[in-house]
């Protein structure tokens, strides 16, 4: 069967914990030849990395061209005995289906799938331009052999996406409160003072690096790194942990470490937060205190798809079915959606995301029908 449940179900029963496959791709892969989709299965690799299986499939040849995206992999689903319904049941009850994917983002994708098959039946199998999906494997994971990697293979082979639906669980509390148009940049990093290890009776003869780091800590969290933009709230910087891998009482470190992460809006690129933040440790530390920053590798840009043509179908279709207007927002941490604004606009929206990785997650039957109508009713909007 072919209705948005049905498909949910068969998907949430692959226990595909991130990278493994479990044969989710497959029975999207066995749906989409059935109705008449071209579908490819490509295999990308990087070292010291897990092999990730993905799927492109597309019908249609011509402009315009919509594409679905999502993925397929799960977190793990912790305690499974504290699971109400096993935890890759797929099981129904009081109207809600329970499962780790059901949210994010197993049940977006077979609503979209739905959708589209149905959108298919009734225009004689062949949609008024193109209609692709782009599922991977590794989005809750590294995300290095998933979409940003099948996007250039699609690039490669010659075609183009015009616009993208991604169906990770952008509303917050109600289906239809919420489309996510934009997405801020994250950017790691680990703070090193640097000092002198000694004997804590002798103070004199060593140097203590611990307040010189709760110093810094202090200076670059207390100091704005902006006050938003158009489409962004402010920046943020965040110190997650503090250490100086010591477990003597009695002796004063050599060194100090923070580690911090850093949510970026639309004033910066991943180069100027780093001057940034470097010309604000060098303040702070003056000529007296060594310390520098270690920055960590990110693909995690910022993005947004400014409001227009496309966003305004969106919201009608989401309208016509909830009655509600959804917000516009640019919140939350980050999606693919980082990759496949490098390719055409994007938007993501999807079921309610108050249960995405806790046990019990589940969704309301309800939901799925409302999504699989809204994903249908923009289809009529995109092609019509």
């Amino acid at each position: 069967m072919n209705d948005a449940v049905s498909i949910a179900r068969d998907l949430i029963r692959c226990p595909s914990v991130t990278p493994a496959d479990a044969g989710a791709l497959g029975v999207l892969e066995n749906i989409l030849k059935t109705g008449g989709f071209e579908v490819h299965r490509v295999t990308f690799s990087e070292p010291g990395t897990a092999d990730i299986d993905n799927l492109y499939a597309r019908i249609g040849n011509q402009a315009p061209h919509i594409s679905f995206a999502g993925h397929t992999d799960v977190v793990p689903p912790g305690d499974e005995s504290a699971w109400s319904h096993g935890a890759f049941s797929g099981e129904v009850k009081d109207g809600l289906l329970y499962g780790r994917g059901a949210v994010d983002m197993k049940g977006g994708i077979a609503c979209s799938v739905a959708a589209v098959l149905d959108y298919l039946a009734d225009h004689g199998g062949k949609p008024k331009g193109s209609i692709s999906f782009l599922i991977t494997g590794d989005e809750e994971n590294v995300a290095v052999n998933g979409t940003i990697k099948l996007l250039k293979w699609v690039a490669e082979r010659g075609e183009k996406l015009d616009h993208c639906v991604l169906g990770e669980p952008s509303n917050v509390a109600v289906l239809g409160d919420c489309i996510k148009i934009g997405r801020r940049g994250s950017q790691s990093g680990t703070l090193y003072v640097d000092g002198l290890q000694g004997h804590v009776a002798y103070p004199q003869r060593a140097a203590n690096p611990v307040p010189n780091i709760s110093r810094l800590i202090v200076a670059l969290s207390d100091e704005p790194l902006d006050h938003g933009s158009a489409q962004f709230q402010a920046s943020n910087l965040e110190f997650t942990s503090v250490d100086v891998g010591n477990t003597a009482s009695n002796v004063i470190p050599g060194q100090a470490r923070a580690r911090f992460n850093i949510r970026f809006n639309d004033n910066h690129t991943h180069r100027s937060l780093r001057q940034l933040v470097e010309q604000r440790v060098a303040k702070a530390a003056g000529n007296w205190m060594r310390a520098r920053v270690v920055w960590e590798p990110s693909n995690a840009d910022v993005f947004v798809t400014k409001p227009g043509a496309f966003t305004d179908l969106a919201v009608a279709a989401i309208e016509e079915v909830t009655g509600r207007k959804p917000e516009l927002s640019t919140s939350g941490g980050t999606s693919d959606a980082r990759f496949i604004s490098h390719y055409c606009p994007v938007i993501e929206f999807g079921l309610v995301g108050q249960t995405m990785h806790q046990i019990d997650e589940r969704t309301p039957v309800s939901d799925l029908e409302k999504l699989t109508r809204i994903y249908r009713g923009l289809l009529e909007r995109y092609f019509g």
